[in-house]
């Protein structure tokens, strides 16, 4: 490997984003933050947008505060999945691109089997996957391309339009198994394969950043697991391949590594997805609705501390309150503690009384639903695991970490809280040279520069069994 480099990352989530340094050695990998910036969605006319003008300011900003303060040798990004934005024949957008949780796709219907989606994509079945959005989507005819999140940024600061694979695999407009658009399907979707970018993979050098307030001379942008989950398990600090993990943040991500998609009835009925990994890897894994059911709440207590709140939660008893966390009604923004409230009350359930019940029903009620994705990712898969990582901000709750050691049966290794910052780090540093030319010696980098928190298991593994009988008999 070279000397030491130092990158940028980009890492955009659904509430904030941020700028990351990060400085690879041969021996080390070292983050620190450069720039914080929120990403609070907004409605107008009835419709939930992002406001992508203000990010991509706040990227090119915060770009450039780290090109002033660190030696920066190349910068990537990585971002949420399965939303976009289109371009016209001109290259100029058509519209902010619209929020996952817009309604606009409620009872949208493609004219394709969901078995035969299934099985081309291996992507499982959610109500925003970027096919229904493209099929809600009234400018469609009006389209030259189509660009996701971080490939419309990329765009924006190169100059070049294409579609990393980690992100196009989401759109369940992917083949999988070829690793290539799937023309066919989207042809019989009725979509226009004109709009489809061409492909390109973590490690592809996009261009270098331009605009009126560059970066640098000639910065290099890099194409990383532009998903951030493809990047977060690329910084999963596993030791072989006997692993599941989580990534935890507003959406849990649960699942195991695999070299092959598992394209079986089985696994579509039990909704698993298959999304393109790095180095060819897929991300056999279960969407949960995650912590996004905390932040919800949290909204509506202004006044309350989550640090007192998660103490209180710990003394309670456990498994008294839980609900399904992905039931479509917990999806939108809104009242969660009434909304879980309602779900019970509607099953004869008592429901929780005050926040800190409310807390401790929602993070019982994550890690059931992590154990039984984690359970079940191993039957359909094959692959064992015999330990869980939880990564990213849900990896800082001891609670929901513990609780997850409980309900799996697993030991847990929780950390560390920027692994999509790391893998994406390190997919960039690769490709200077400055890094292990494989996952196992990446991950194997994080594990020696990162504290970890081990969590055993403890309690009745029979009363977490009979708690997932009764929300999913």
């Amino acid at each position: 490997m070279s000397g030491p480099v130092t990158v940028a990352a980009v890492d955009l989530g659904a509430s904030s984003g941020r700028v990351m340094a990060g400085r690879v050695s041969d021996a080390s990998v070292m983050l620190r933050e450069v720039h914080r910036f929120g990403n609070e969605p907004v409605s107008a006319g009835g419709t939930l947008y992002w406001d992508i003008l203000r990010l991509l300011a706040s990227v090119r900003h915060g770009l450039e505060l780290a090109a002033r303060q660190f030696p920066l040798a190349s910068a990537g990004i990585d971002s949420w999945g399965v939303d976009y934005g289109l371009l016209d024949e001109t290259g100029a957008l058509l519209g902010n691109p619209v929020h996952y949780r817009d309604a606009r796709t409620d009872g949208i219907r493609i004219p394709v089997p969901a078995s035969d989606l299934y099985a081309v994509t291996g992507i499982q079945h959610l109500p925003f996957n970027t096919i229904y959005q493209l099929a809600a989507t009234p400018v469609l005819r009006h389209a030259r391309t189509m660009l996701l999140i971080p490939d419309l940024l990329a765009y924006w600061l190169t100059g070049e339009a294409g579609a990393e694979i980690t992100n196009a695999s989401t759109t369940s407009l992917f083949d999988v198994r070829a690793q290539a658009w799937a023309i066919g399907l989207i042809q019989q979707a009725g979509l226009p394969p004109r709009i489809f970018p061409p492909l390109r993979r973590p490690g592809d050098v996009i261009g270098p950043i331009t605009g009126p307030n560059g970066v640098g001379s000639g910065l290099p942008l890099i194409a990383v697991g532009s998903h951030d989950t493809a990047s977060a398990v690329v910084g999963v600090p596993a030791d072989g391949p006997g692993f599941a993990y989580i990534s935890s943040g507003t959406w849990s991500l649960a699942g195991v590594e695999l070299d092959t998609p598992v394209l079986t009835e089985a696994s579509r009925a039990a909704n698993f997805t298959n999304e393109t990994g790095v180095d060819g890897t897929v991300r056999y894994l279960r969407n949960v609705m995650g912590l996004w059911l905390l932040q919800e709440s949290l909204r509506g207590w202004p006044d309350a501390s989550l640090e007192s709140l998660l103490g209180e939660a710990a003394r309670l008893p456990s498994l008294r309150f839980v609900v399904d966390p992905d039931d479509p009604v917990f999806l939108p923004p809104g009242d969660m503690p009434g909304r879980i409230a309602a779900w019970l009350d509607a099953r004869g359930e008592a429901a929780p009384d005050g926040p800190a019940e409310t807390v401790r029903c929602i993070l019982d009620s994550l890690a059931l639903a992590y154990r039984r994705a984690i359970t079940q990712a191993q039957a359909l898969s094959g692959r064992h695991a015999d330990v869980v990582h939880i990564v990213g901000g849900g990896s800082r709750n001891a609670l929901l970490c513990q609780l997850t050691a409980d309900a799996a049966g697993l030991p847990v290794v929780a950390g560390p809280a920027e692994a999509t910052c790391f893998g994406n780090v390190l997919v960039q540093a690769r490709v200077l040279g400055a890094a292990p030319g494989d996952l196992a010696g990446m991950r194997a980098l994080i594990r020696s520069a990162e504290p970890l928190r081990a969590f055993s298991p403890a309690g009745s593994a029979a009363d977490w069994a009979a708690a997932e009988a009764r929300i999913w008999p």
